[in-house]
């Protein structure tokens, strides 16, 4: 929403909606679908254009646990996109 609380800081006089507050979304969408989520890497994101407040994105997920493909859209433009992975990283 326009109101926020972190659109104040970022920026001002020209406030974008934070990447983390997209991925926050992404996030609750992944886990409207499978339940509580474990700990999250993050192997890939490209935030492409800014999401403005009060504007509408919509969240598109691929894959299954323990990982998805997402894309966030503004009617047809890309915004962002990327991985999310479930778990922790394992070690050779």
């Amino acid at each position: 929403p326009a109101d926020h609380p972190s659109l104040a800081g970022h920026f001002p006089d020209c406030p974008i909606v934070p990447g983390v507050v997209v991925l926050d979304r992404v996030v609750d969408a992944i886990e409207a679908a499978q339940g509580a989520l474990p700990a999250l890497r993050l192997p890939q994101v490209k935030f492409l254009k800014p999401l403005l407040p009060g504007q509408l994105a919509l969240v598109e997920l691929q894959g299954q646990a323990p990982r998805w493909r997402f894309r966030v859209l503004r009617g047809d433009e890309l915004l962002a996109s990327g991985e999310i992975v479930a778990g922790t990283p394992t070690t050779p």
